[in-house]
């Protein structure tokens, strides 16, 4: 079947979604989690199985904030990947060279450790390079916010956060945290199961994040919402794009037929975010309008990344940063999986339909026409 739609390729017991019971990570519900807990305690679920309590919370905490400082030799190169680099392949080469400064133990001893200091650390990847290539300055890794959340909106705009801002970037790397063996999901345990490393397993998830039909979709759902002056005009390219038969990014979910179970949230979410000063309310309503008419009148719900690039947007937060946000919330869901498939292993190595030629005989080269 095309694409692998509908094979079974493993098991695992780390998140459900598509079988009538919307998304769940560990058995909780994504709503409950995307809005009443934090991004780390998340990630905690998702990395050892069950909610963190007080304690065990402000220890996992304290270690990812530990992890927020860069040896001089990452720094170094961060410095020397061009400001013309694609953010994704600063985050791709950034986890390879930490990965050489710091490796995982052979025996996976240490892969817990391991991946809490990329929690730490991807954030300060994007923020470093960010502020040395388009500020021309070194930018200070300590911060008094002691979420991830807070972390990068305060690092990457040097401003304290709005509690409505931290709120959203908190929900949306939760929602963006795990989602069953979608493609850079499956492609890292793909990679776990030949017995990599850690830092291995990540680059690999990253480089299949960043296609376009994978991490890049709320960049171009926020790119086709802009274009726009108002709902009107909106509407008129959407018909005419209809006409077309062309897609819109944003639109329909290869698991999902009803509806996206993280789309309320950010739906909500963006509909706080339209009230902030700096944000303009007139590209919620041209996103609501192109919802509803996509919906009405070709049955498609929307899917996260429509209103997840509006929230990036009205944080104000750069197009090319959006995917690496998205690294930084994936990697939990990433390294649970890498974890799971290394406990209990066997190498994934598929088997493929042959269409080529039939057997046929060498010709020499003097006999080839």
């Amino acid at each position: 079947m095309g694409g692998l739609a509908g094979v079974t390729a493993g098991s695992s017991a780390i998140c459900t979604c598509g079988l009538g019971n919307g998304l769940n990570y560990r058995g909780y519900a994504i709503q409950d989690l995307a809005l009443k807990a934090n991004f780390e305690e998340v990630a905690y679920l998702l990395l050892v199985g069950e909610l963190p309590n007080k304690a065990q919370l402000k220890d996992f905490t304290r270690k990812i904030i530990a992890g927020r400082e860069l040896p001089i030799s990452v720094k170094n190169v961060l410095k020397s990947i061009p400001a013309s680099s694609h953010p994704m392949d600063v985050m791709k080469t950034a986890t390879s060279a930490l990965g050489c400064v710091e490796p995982e133990a052979e025996d996976f001893s240490d892969q817990m450790a391991k991946i809490i200091r990329l929690l730490g650390a991807f954030p300060s990847f994007l923020v470093y390079w960010h502020h040395w290539h388009k500020n021309g300055k070194e930018i200070e890794l300590k911060s008094e916010e002691t979420t991830i959340a807070g972390y990068i909106l305060e690092r990457l705009k040097e401003t304290k956060p709005l509690a409505v801002e931290v709120k959203a970037m908190n929900a949306m790397l939760t929602l963006y945290a795990e989602h069953e063996f979608n493609a850079s999901t499956f492609a890292n345990r793909i990679t776990a199961s030949t017995l990599s490393d850690i830092y291995s397993c990540m680059t690999t998830g990253i480089g299949t994040l960043k296609g376009h039909l994978h991490g890049g979709a709320n960049e171009v759902a926020i790119k086709f919402v802009l274009q726009f002056d108002n709902v009107e005009h909106a509407l008129k390219s959407v018909d005419e794009l209809f006409a077309r038969k062309e897609k819109i990014m944003g639109f329909g979910h290869r698991v999902y037929r009803n509806v996206d179970p993280r789309s309320p949230v950010g739906f909500e979410l963006a509909n706080e975010l339209k009230e902030l000063e700096t944000s303009d309310p007139k590209l919620f309503d041209i996103a609501k309008a192109i919802r509803d008419k996509v919906k009405a009148e070709k049955g498609l719900p929307d899917n996260i990344d429509f209103f997840g690039g509006l929230i990036y947007h009205y944080m104000e937060i750069e197009r090319l940063y959006y995917t690496p946000l998205f690294i930084m919330s994936r990697a939990a869901g990433w390294a649970a999986h890498a974890f799971e498939q290394r406990a209990n292993n066997r190498i994934i190595r598929p088997s493929s339909e042959y269409t080529g030629p039939e057997p046929r005989e060498f010709v020499p080269m003097e006999d080839r026409k």
